[in-house]
């Protein structure tokens, strides 16, 4: 019997692969662009070069994201996918050692002998495939990882993210672009933190700590090494 709110393995591996990619790419959008425009900014006050300079970061991470979790997902697809045929040819070569390894799996899990052993018995009656994937390799059959979901969840979440620091940093004035962009930084780790945190039910304020820690990071030591590029070079 399932409860409201509650989550389940059937979704929750989905849930997970979306949220990991989406929540990743919107941080690394924030913190890699906020420090690329901040560190430009503390180099020049060109509005042009600033602004080329966060078009480009965007594209390129967009799609440096995108293509790095699709590699990504699609070698733990093959994966699964390997240890899946590995499974079906044992079960068709030692049908009988697999119910019996498949029984002990439950019997570590607390189960008496024949209790475990009537649950294999039947499990293995209906789709043996799925039982021993799941019981054995954690695997759904039905519900292997998307590299796609994962590719564009990550490329979409990567340009949104870094057109938070983008938009910042190019409409204010000279005086006051780091700042506006710093104060928009930090609301958008804010964001990202509580709704991963919220999606993944875990404590938000540690979520929302360590975005903001690792954005303030980057964007004060990129825009010192900005800063003193400029004044080199000056």
């Amino acid at each position: 019997m399932t409860h409201p709110g509650e989550p389940h393995r059937d979704d929750l591996s989905g849930r997970l692969n979306w949220l990991r990619a989406g929540v990743l790419g919107a941080n690394d959008g924030i913190v890699s662009t906020a420090g690329l425009v901040v560190g430009v900014a503390g180099a020049t006050a060109d509005r042009t070069a600033i602004l080329a300079a966060g078009v480009a970061g965007l594209v390129a991470g967009s799609l440096s994201m995108a293509g790095g979790e699709y590699v990504s997902v699609s070698t733990q697809r093959d994966t699964e996918r390997a240890a899946l045929r590995q499974e079906e040819r044992e079960l068709r070569e030692m049908p009988e050692e697999e119910e019996r390894e498949l029984a002990g799996i439950y019997e570590d899990k607390g189960l008496s002998e024949e209790l475990a052993a009537r649950v294999a018995r039947e499990l293995t009656e209906q789709d043996p495939l799925r039982a021993h994937a799941e019981a054995e390799l954690q695997i759904d059959p039905d519900n292997l990882t998307s590299p796609w979901q994962a590719a564009w969840a990550s490329l979409v979440a990567f340009a949104a993210g870094a057109l938070i620091p983008l938009i910042a940093i190019v409409l204010p004035p000279t005086q006051w672009r780091v700042w506006a962009c710093a104060v928009a930084v930090l609301v958008g780790l804010v964001l990202t933190g509580v709704v991963s945190a919220r999606l993944g039910s875990s404590r938000v304020g540690r979520a929302v700590r360590r975005n903001v820690v690792v954005g303030s990071l980057t964007m004060i030591v990129t825009y010192y090494v900005g800063l003193l590029f400029g004044v080199t070079l000056g």
